[in-house]
């Protein structure tokens, strides 16, 4: 058992998915039609044996909420360990106050009742796959006061737009925290994932909370670079920041791979998920999947190439659906196209028989829309 508890934390004001986020936290947005986006970094928590996890949210909080449950299905032991849901101060308050910051001073007292020495913060937006049992040694073993893990990309210009960056020296010692604004390839990527004793991580509220109520962690520890031993620790694996709708799409069509898809789905490190009992999917004559993924309880009678498609959908006679990610319980009508398209749930598009984007630019179509 690992001895660190977990704190998860909802993403900051450099994430917003048009769209999708208007009904839901980006937490609990739908990946490849079966899993949610929270459960990669709640999976890599209980592989690691951290069975004590905050998980604090803020706005629209139900759906998350009914998807984590009791964090049974996470293999928690609750015996040992507990999932807790954190919520922070006020929502009625600006969103500009509704920081990390303000939300672990008002749970300050649940994260000192903790008795685990170590706490792994992460957020909620960046999939990854890391044993922090790995990350907790070596920061003990260098002794840093905090780490900080991070990747070194080189398609910074393109991909990772608006996440945090670290400027490091040669021993990887963090000289600041910056934003990626694109102007160059080549980037250290924070994954926004910090390694910190109890006691540092509470003396870091503390000190946010005294310098300024919009500071969020990430803030204080740029401050804190100056005179604390904060170390990255280089991360290696596969990467994906979803911090905006394009990013998300694009996310979903590169694990169409399977390539790709088995660096962030290891048969050793199981992802998990809440299960809905369904039906499998019934193939018509006329249907067919191809380069696809497809959940179960589907009715396919058109064509589906490379897209993502949700639990309960029907893709009527004559439908082509391509290079789309379509969510749960929503209808293609008879010889509909879709390419490029992002639709969300329980969608009917009948009248319209052409809908298409772009690769750079996809298309979205409402929650419980009909066109």
């Amino acid at each position: 058992m690992c001895n660190a508890f977990g704190v998860l934390v909802f993403s900051g004001s450099n994430v917003h998915i048009d769209g999708l986020e208007d009904y839901r936290s980006v937490g609990s947005i739908s990946l490849l039609g079966r899993y949610r986006i929270i459960d990669i970094p709640l999976s890599n928590m209980t592989n690691s044996g951290i069975e004590t996890i905050q998980m604090y949210v803020n706005r629209s909080p139900r759906s998350i909420i009914d998807h984590v449950g009791t964090g049974r299905h996470y293999n928690i032991n609750t015996k040992r360990g507990a999932l807790n849901i954190m919520f922070g101060p006020d929502r009625s308050l600006s969103k500009f106050y509704l920081n990390d910051i303000a939300s672990f001073n008002y749970n300050r007292a649940a994260i000192e009742a903790m008795n685990q020495k170590y706490v792994v913060v992460t957020t909620n937006f960046m999939l990854y796959s890391v044993d922090f049992n790995d990350v907790i040694e070596e920061h003990r073993q260098t002794g840093a006061d905090i780490s900080v893990l991070y990747k070194s990309v080189d398609d910074a210009k393109t991909n990772f737009i608006n996440c945090d960056t670290l400027h490091l020296n040669k021993q990887k010692g963090v000289l600041s925290i910056d934003r990626n604004q694109g102007n160059t390839k080549t980037k250290n990527i924070s994954l926004e994932t910090y390694v910190m004793s109890k006691d540092i991580f509470l003396a870091m509220i503390d000190q946010a909370v005294h310098t300024s109520s919009l500071y969020w962690m990430r803030d204080i520890l740029n401050d804190a670079a100056s005179y604390l031993d904060i170390r990255g620790y280089q991360y290696r694996g596969y990467l994906a920041a979803i911090n905006s709708f394009e990013s998300y799409y694009r996310c979903n069509m590169e694990l169409l791979n399977p390539k790709v898809r088995s660096r962030l789905f290891k048969e050793e490190w199981p992802i998990y998920t809440k299960t809905n009992d369904s039906s499998p999917t019934h193939y018509f004559e006329t249907g067919s999947a191809t380069s696809s993924i497809v959940s179960n309880g589907c009715c396919i009678e058109g064509r589906i190439e490379n897209s993502v498609i949700g639990r309960g959908c029907f893709i009527k006679k004559g439908a082509i659906v391509k290079n789309s990610i379509i969510f749960p319980g929503s209808v293609i009508g008879e010889d509909v196209k879709l390419n490029n398209v992002v639709v969300d749930k329980r969608v009917e598009i009948n009248q319209v028989k052409d809908v298409k984007g772009t690769d750079e630019h996809p298309a979205y179509v409402r929650r419980n829309d009909r066109i």
